[in-house]
């Protein structure tokens, strides 16, 4: 099933990236993915606050995921020269808090969608 989802991902970004090109707002990105997504048939949540306990203590807001799509796969977008390894750990620790096993990381400031597109395992198999 992630993978699926991360195949409507991908194309819908790449799609977007061609339509609107790199260098707009976060925010421009993540509404129009959203909708991309929706219109396939996806339930995507945006800005979703991700709440979680450690050592007995509840951190109500401990980070927001740009989108989490039908409750499997989170996805954080970018607008950057380029995505380097914080991103990824900052990703990978949001799907370890969750539980979830699947995200994409999309840079939308990348001149080619391909080169902005990261994704990220957590105890899924790797089958690319």
């Amino acid at each position: 099933m992630e993978e699926q989802i991360g195949k409507h991902v991908v194309d819908c970004a790449v799609q977007i990236h061609r339509e609107l090109g790199p260098g707009l707002l976060e925010s421009v990105y993540e509404v129009t993915l959203a909708h991309s997504l929706g219109q396939r048939g996806l339930r995507v949540e945006r800005q979703v606050p991700v709440s979680f306990v450690h050592r007995g203590i509840t951190f109500d807001e401990g980070f927001r995921a740009d989108l989490i799509v039908e409750r499997r796969v989170i996805v954080e977008l970018k607008c950057v020269e380029r995505l380097n390894n914080a991103h990824r750990k900052q990703l990978l620790t949001y799907l370890r808090l969750t539980d979830l096993k699947l995200g994409y990381l999309l840079n939308f400031g990348e001149s080619l969608m391909k080169r902005g597109i990261c994704r990220v395992v957590n105890r899924l198999p790797d089958q690319r």
